[in-house]
């Protein structure tokens, strides 16, 4: 069995005030288990960490619903002395945390898969680090403050402008030229304000548990989960491991240490029992998932014949308050322009690296990509991200049920393009172009494919105009779930009145929980100042990308979507596959977002200079 985890000093009570959590920063680190990963002997198999045995489980919940009201009535400078000592414990695994990534999933170091282990910590930090601003705003003004103008759309809709933060992040991030606001729902005036953090405007704030099933392909989501559910929503946690990289369980146990010892943070392990004695303990009142809408639908309704009729009669038999995000078929809407061969080359190369990235094993990686009919750049920019995707190493599909997916979608389309040289236990980067857009039931607009896939559709439209509303349409209408979408539009084309509007109302009316411009998804949830989640209004028993949002430091109540900008052509993209040093650059970004210092801020930018390809 698996035991809780013990400090090797004295473990504070929930009650402990702030001063005594700011004496307690400098703990020892304890060794670490067998089960962390070194670089001789990697981390164990799925499976090889014991699952949590009921006693276990059962005492960590006790322990959690013992200290949730300590934990909900804390006050502020608590709160920043354990986000204080959770980033020096994070920083103390740093390393091993990339070791055991990366070797879990067959990659090498000094390549771009390092890079996105890093970039993973990363977003931990900057969450930690903007939670942290966010309890001195409440604690000097009542709510945190918003960085950037606060301003209503034409039609009234209320939206706040929040990346850049300062002017270092400004500095960071200009080679991409990144530009980041949330727009809120429609109730939320100017006039009222925007409502936030809600949590802490409460008189009487009581204490809730939540479980939170971890997401198996990311490892930064999981923390992500639980520090919004902890310091935003104000609930202690429990986390059940994902059996895919619970390998990462006892390296947690030592990063975030003074929040378990605290007693306002647990980790388990094991599979579908273990979840779903969980979710239906009397103790835990709330459950949140990052993982699959089949997970989601076998919790709310049940399992096989039965499970499916309570769907279809929508009966739910899981009434508890739910939170998800489910994934994505994302789209990349392509608008067409006077687009170069050269800028045709050099999007094939972004748009080709943006499938590679963990495998394509995530929720965000674009899958179809929307092309307008007759544009005379159409079929060079297929033929260049397959040319591109060809000379690209294939990555270990490390996901279990991969192999058979892919064989799926072969299977529905034997014209797929299959690319790369791929060794055993990886799959080829897939390419289907020209996916029939009016068969509505095709397998490319209904299955999110969690493999290294994408597809391709056109549209036919009479003019530009035309095709953007069409191309909005089809990915409102048609794709299944609502995410993440992206736009690809040419500097030139928004240098037309027409195309421009037609794009603002695109992004206006995409019904996705983020929208990036000239980029792909996964800048939307680096930001963490921007909500992660689905579009709002999902209903259970139609529940697509999921409910609810995540990240969120800022804790805005009413959230609709977050719209990110970047350029078409930026001056340094580090998220190019074909980069020979970009793990570089992602380290030192690690390293900035730990300490946003004027040095570290340098050396990013010269490490930025430095990429190059290969």
């Amino acid at each position: 069995m698996m035991p809780l985890p013990t400090s090797s000093g004295t473990k504070p009570s929930a009650a402990l005030s702030c001063t005594a959590l700011a004496q307690t920063t400098n703990w020892e680190q304890p060794a670490l288990t067998t089960f962390i990963a070194s670089e001789k002997h990697g981390p164990p198999a799925a499976g090889a960490i014991p699952p949590s045995a009921r006693a276990d489980m059962d005492r960590a919940l006790a322990t959690l619903a013992a200290h949730k009201d300590a934990w909900a009535q804390m006050d502020i400078a608590g709160r920043i002395a354990l986000l204080d000592q959770t980033r020096a414990g994070v920083a103390t695994v740093e390393q091993r945390w990339v070791d055991a990534s990366l070797v879990a999933k067959g990659c090498r170091r000094e390549t771009m898969a390092e890079g996105e282990e890093w970039h993973s910590i990363t977003t931990v930090y900057r969450q930690l680090r903007f939670l942290r601003n966010a309890l001195q705003d409440i604690a000097r003004c009542g709510k945190p403050r918003i960085p950037r103008k606060v301003y209503a759309r034409p039609n009234g809709q209320v939206v706040a402008q929040v990346i850049p933060y300062d002017w270092k992040e400004a500095l960071a991030f200009l080679p991409l030229g990144i530009q980041a606001e949330v727009w809120m729902e429609p109730a939320v005036t100017l006039q009222a304000g925007i409502p936030q953090a809600s949590f802490y405007q409460q008189d009487e704030r009581r204490g809730h548990v939540c479980l939170v099933l971890g997401a198996g392909n990311v490892s930064a989501l999981i923390p992500q989960d639980f520090l919004c559910k902890l310091f935003v929503e104000g609930q202690v946690v429990a986390v059940k491991m994902n059996p895919v990289n619970e390998y990462l369980g006892p390296i947690f146990e030592v990063a975030f240490k003074a929040l378990i010892d605290a007693g306002f943070l647990q980790i388990l392990f094991g599979g579908t029992a273990e979840g779903e004695y969980l979710c239906n303990h009397p103790v835990v009142e709330s459950v949140h998932l990052t993982g699959s809408d089949r997970t989601y639908d076998a919790i709310v309704f049940g399992t096989g014949e039965a499970g499916r009729a309570r769907k279809r009669e929508r009966r739910r038999q899981f009434t508890k308050p739910f939170s998800a995000e489910l994934g994505n078929i994302s789209p990349v809407i392509i608008v067409p322009g006077p687009w170069s061969d050269q800028d045709v080359g050099r999007q094939a190369e972004r748009i080709g690296s943006w499938l590679t990235p963990n495998a394509a094993h995530n929720c965000l990686t674009p899958r179809m990509f929307i092309q307008m009919q007759g544009w005379p750049q159409r079929e060079k920019l297929n033929a260049a991200i397959a040319d591109f995707l060809a000379a690209t190493d294939t990555r270990k599909a490390y996901y279990p049920g991969s192999q058979a997916l892919h064989q799926q979608f072969l299977a529905a389309h034997p014209e797929a393009l299959k690319l790369g040289s791929p060794q055993e236990g990886h799959l080829p980067w897939t390419l289907i172009p020209g996916v029939d857009p009016a068969n509505h039931d095709d397998l490319c607009f209904t299955r999110e494919p969690f493999i290294s896939l994408y597809a391709e559709t056109a549209l036919e439209a009479t003019d530009v105009v035309d095709y953007i509303r069409k191309a909005v349409e089809f990915a409102n209408e048609r794709l299944w779930g609502n995410l993440v979408a992206s736009i690809v539009v040419h500097p030139a084309s928004m240098r037309d009145a027409a195309i421009a509007a037609a794009v603002e109302q695109a992004i206006a009316e995409l019904r996705y929980g983020s929208v990036v411009v000239n980029h792909w998804g996964a800048l939307a949830h680096f930001m963490m100042d921007t909500p992660w989640g689905a579009y709002p209004g999902n209903a259970p028993y139609d529940i697509q990308s999921g409910a609810g949002f995540v990240n969120n430091p800022l804790m805005f109540d009413q959230p609709q979507k977050s719209v990110i900008r970047a350029h078409f052509d930026p001056l340094i993209d580090p998220y190019l596959v074909n980069l020979s040093n970009s793990h570089l650059f992602h380290r030192q970004a690690t390293r900035f977002h730990h300490d946003p210092s004027v040095w570290n801020l340098a050396r990013l930018m010269w490490s930025a200079l430095m990429v190059k390809k290969v």
